[in-house]
């Protein structure tokens, strides 16, 4: 079992940052896939990045170069660094566990095991 939770949402206004944070517990962390999905209203659940164990990390192409992922094994914590936000990225924000090898990080079929989310809105 994995227990997820993350923190840092807020309100920012349009070209700001935020970092969200998710601290896992229950299980060896730095042995698994970590990803950030987003769901806005009416809107299915969307991948926005991941990163697996050896530091490969994917992106969703609207995110590229304004979000990074990261992870710190020791704190057994993943983070998203979001800069130059825009209206469109309001979302709820989770993040995920996925503990089966080669499993496919754009797939929220693949994971396990999601946070409650947090909730980030970006003024215009």
């Amino acid at each position: 079992q994995v227990q997820l939770v993350e923190s840092g949402g807020g309100l920012v206004q349009a070209g700001g940052s935020l970092r969200l944070s998710c601290v896992a517990s229950g299980r060896t962390f730095s042995n698994y896939l970590m990803g950030w999905f987003r769901q806005a209203p009416g809107k299915e659940r969307e991948f926005v990045a991941a990163i697996r164990v050896g530091g490969s990390m994917y992106y969703v192409d609207s995110v590229k170069g304004r979000f990074t992922i990261s992870r710190d094994n020791a704190k057994n914590t993943v983070y998203l660094q979001m800069n130059s936000l825009r209206p469109e990225d309001t979302a709820v924000y989770y993040c995920a566990c996925a503990t089966k090898m080669f499993a496919a990080a754009r797939s929220p079929d693949s994971y396990d095991y999601w946070g409650q989310g947090t909730q980030v809105t970006v003024s215009s």
